[in-house]
């Protein structure tokens, strides 16, 4: 009997998800409202599309894993994406100083535009999937059968007005993203108290390309990390290297310390920020094109592997589960992951299996909760933070995750253990194993770094951009 399976969204999560599917099942039917791009172009309906995302190497090996052949990192490469090691190849100030860069690199990332990405994989899904077709469309609700659900219903094409077809479905995939209907989807069912929690620090992020300077082109990606302890509000800044000889400059401020829209103001906030390296870098480079301004990124979960009464035949991932603050660079990984675990779970016992929808859930529910503790754990000591305040639990973590902060400045172990878990290669149980304990304990074995570590040939970079800045 030939299965099929629909999924809601073609974005990254729902591209992964039918990759995912296609080895399972006959025919994979990815419903997408928005018209979609023909190359790595913004689309309307990802709000933080413009802004600062980082490829974990955990997301990247799912990503590898789920297409066939793999592929997506020489895909990424070649269309002029940067691969940047963690602990080698960037400049890093955090809450305790700036770190050193070691010559063990540790984990790769991979940096680009989010458009660049999004179409290199659905290309590659498109390409190498089976039976994985994308439709114009918006999904309205979900068909049911009892307890099981059995296909959506949708308005196929871009005539909203259009009467709204049934599309059966052995599996229906939500990843719609921030704006899926899940819930209200739910409670139609008969599905009801699904609890959600949101940690919102009012984080604007406002971002601006510019040209890359001559012989800028190998300075490390630069990153400044809002202080959440310092009892202000929290501000940061980035300088990501991207596709097409460009920086990509992020910045971001929690409610009170907002980063401005207009080109002067932009300038000045990234001067002002708790080392100006950023702003020195920018200061004489060329800008291309205004700098966009996004207000959609507080934390918000949905706890739906707890739901007892799960429907059979309904899988949700990527952020229609959870969004959290883009800060952390988790969203791309937590998706990639998720889809890998549905991946697993039908290799074990096939669409039709029962309790997939459950052991599917549930799997991405763990991916989700260290994600989470990850981002919230530091979002509540932020001022006029919304949504939580620091219990005795979050002290308690907080006081141990600075010590092993600070002892990375000058620890290979304390390094490596923050590697692993940034990287989401590794749980948050990776920061309790011995040699990561022994280094907390010991703390920093040298004394903090002056200014950021840069090698001879960088502050030659540096020097020079200051001397032709303006």
């Amino acid at each position: 009997m030939p299965y099929r399976a629909v999924v809601v969204g073609a974005g990254l999560a729902g591209m992964l998800a039918a990759a995912a599917l296609s080895a399972a099942v006959d025919e994979v039917l990815v419903v997408e409202r928005d018209d979609l791009p023909g190359g790595p172009e913004h689309r309307r309906g990802l709000p933080q599309g413009r802004h600062a995302h980082l490829l974990m190497p955990g997301g990247l090996d799912a990503m590898e894993e789920l297409i066939p052949g793999g592929g997506v990192r020489e895909a990424l490469l070649a269309a002029g994406a940067h691969e940047v090691a963690l602990g080698s190849g960037m400049l890093a100030y955090t809450t305790e100083g700036w770190l050193r860069r070691w010559r063990d690199g540790g984990p790769r990332m991979v940096t680009c535009s989010r458009a660049l990405l999004d179409w290199v994989v659905r290309a590659l899904v498109l390409e190498h999937c089976p039976g994985v077709r994308i439709e114009r469309g918006r999904v309205v609700e979900l068909a049911a059968s009892g307890s099981r659900v059995t296909g959506v219903r949708a308005v196929l094409g871009a005539d909203d007005a259009a009467p709204a077809t049934e599309l059966a479905a052995d599996l229906v995939v939500d990843a719609a993203g921030r704006g899926s209907r899940i819930v209200t989807w739910l409670e139609s069912l008969g599905v009801h108290g699904i609890r959600e929690r949101s940690i919102d620090v009012g984080l604007v992020n406002a971002t601006r390309l510019y040209r890359t300077p001559d012989g800028a082109e190998d300075f490390p990606l630069t990153v400044l990390q809002a202080d959440p302890y310092g009892g202000r509000p929290g501000r940061s800044g980035m300088v990501l290297p991207i596709e097409g000889g460009r920086w990509m400059v992020s910045l971001a401020g929690t409610r009170g310390g907002e980063p401005p829209a207009d080109a002067e103001g932009f300038l000045r906030y990234m001067l002002d920020l708790p080392h100006p390296i950023v702003g020195r870098l920018v200061s004489g480079a060329e800008p291309l094109g205004d700098v966009h301004v996004s207000r959609s990124t507080k934390n918000t979960r949905r706890y739906l592997e707890r739901v007892r009464a799960w429907p059979e035949g309904l899988v949700v991932l990527g952020d229609a589960v959870a969004t959290f603050n883009p800060a952390y660079g988790q969203g791309m990984a937590v998706a990639a992951i998720g889809a890998a675990g549905l991946r697993r779970e039908l290799e074990r016992g096939g669409p039709a299996a029962p309790g997939l929808a459950r052991r599917v859930q549930r799997r991405a529910g763990r991916v989700v909760e260290a994600a989470w503790a990850s981002a919230v754990g530091q979002d509540v000591w932020f001022p006029e933070v919304r949504g939580g305040r620091p219990g005795l639990a979050d002290r308690l973590v907080t006081g141990y995750s600075r010590r092993l902060t600070g002892a990375a400045a000058s620890s290979p172990d304390a390094a490596r253990a923050l590697w692993d878990v940034t990287s989401m290669r590794r749980g948050p149980g990776r920061l309790l194993r011995p040699d990561a304990v022994l280094a907390a304990l010991a703390g920093p074995l040298l004394p903090p770094l002056a200014g950021p570590p840069l090698t001879p040939a960088e502050r030659k970079i540096l020097a020079e951009l200051d001397r032709t800045s303006p």
